[in-house]
């Protein structure tokens, strides 16, 4: 498969805009030969425009910008991924990323688990955690949402459940180049799957965005990735460097699941990390 990753900020003048944005940036990725373009978190609205906007914005997932979505992708030939704020059916604001296939018809839909800070807690609820996936030219797919992918059991979930790629949409914003550069390397490594990590640039209030999407191998490799200005970057994806690699790390081979049952036991925060001292 070739992938490709848009990388972006707004273009301004609201949702309608961004869709005929998404449009052209599909026939863009057409054009490179591209099967699927993963788009920035929350693409659609912007990230950081306040729970009142997000509110006023949000569409339920098989609104009017589903629907737009849906003929920009039959008529390209691309299938695609974008965030959005989704208004689900008990009401709730999810922040959402819609997984749409080359034929128009929705494959999946993920609602972002963990949220991060006032930004997301103020605009929504989070998501039920169950592992969303899809499959796509015979690649099982799976689906996270920027804070999602710092989280190692979100990953090893999707990773035990069978996927071969994972999408993230992000909203990635300074001083966290740690993220970019290593962690989503790292993440893609120790699950030994390809990652991809679709940001944004430009501004929102006091957040700047720091670019520096990618798309990862599972040998932790680098097979594309933007600067910090506007970009769309592809890769292709062969699955013979999954079968290669994990033939060398045999982490999934090798785990002891008896030993950490700790992980999924309710404990208590330690109080440093709580805001306390030892």
């Amino acid at each position: 498969m070739r992938l490709a990753v848009y990388q972006g900020g707004a273009v301004g003048g609201g949702v309608a805009e961004q869709l005929d944005h998404l449009a052209e940036v599909a026939r863009h990725a057409a054009v490179r030969g591209a099967r699927l373009l993963v788009l920035p978190e929350m693409y659609l609205t912007g990230y950081h425009i306040g729970a009142d906007a997000v509110a006023a914005l949000a569409e339920p997932v098989a609104g009017p910008s589903a629907e737009r979505a849906a003929a920009i992708a039959q008529a390209t030939g691309v299938a695609l991924l974008y965030g959005y704020p989704e208004r689900g059916d008990d009401g709730r604001i999810y922040n959402a990323a819609l997984l749409i296939d080359r034929e128009g018809r929705q494959l999946a839909n993920h609602r972002k688990m963990h949220l991060f800070g006032e930004i997301d807690r103020s605009a929504f609820s989070p998501g039920d955690g169950q592992p969303t996936l899809a499959e796509i030219d015979g690649i099982k797919v799976g689906l996270l949402i920027c804070y999602d992918v710092e989280f190692p059991e979100a990953v090893r979930l999707l990773a035990l459940e069978g996927a071969d790629l994972i999408l993230v949409p992000t909203a990635l914003m300074a001083p966290y180049d740690f993220i970019a550069r290593s962690l989503v390397p790292t993440r893609a490594y120790e699950n030994q799957v390809f990652v991809t990590y679709a940001n944004r640039v430009g501004a929102e209030r006091e957040l700047t965005y720091l670019g520096q999407s990618c798309i990862i191998g599972p040998d932790g490799a680098e097979l594309a990735r933007a600067g910090r200005d506007e970009a769309l970057i592809v890769a292709d994806l062969n699955p013979s460097s999954l079968s290669a690699s994990r033939a060398i790390n045999t982490y999934f081979q090798d785990r002891r699941p008896d030993l950490y049952g700790a992980l999924v036991a309710e404990r208590p925060v330690p109080r440093d990390v709580a805001g306390g001292t030892l």
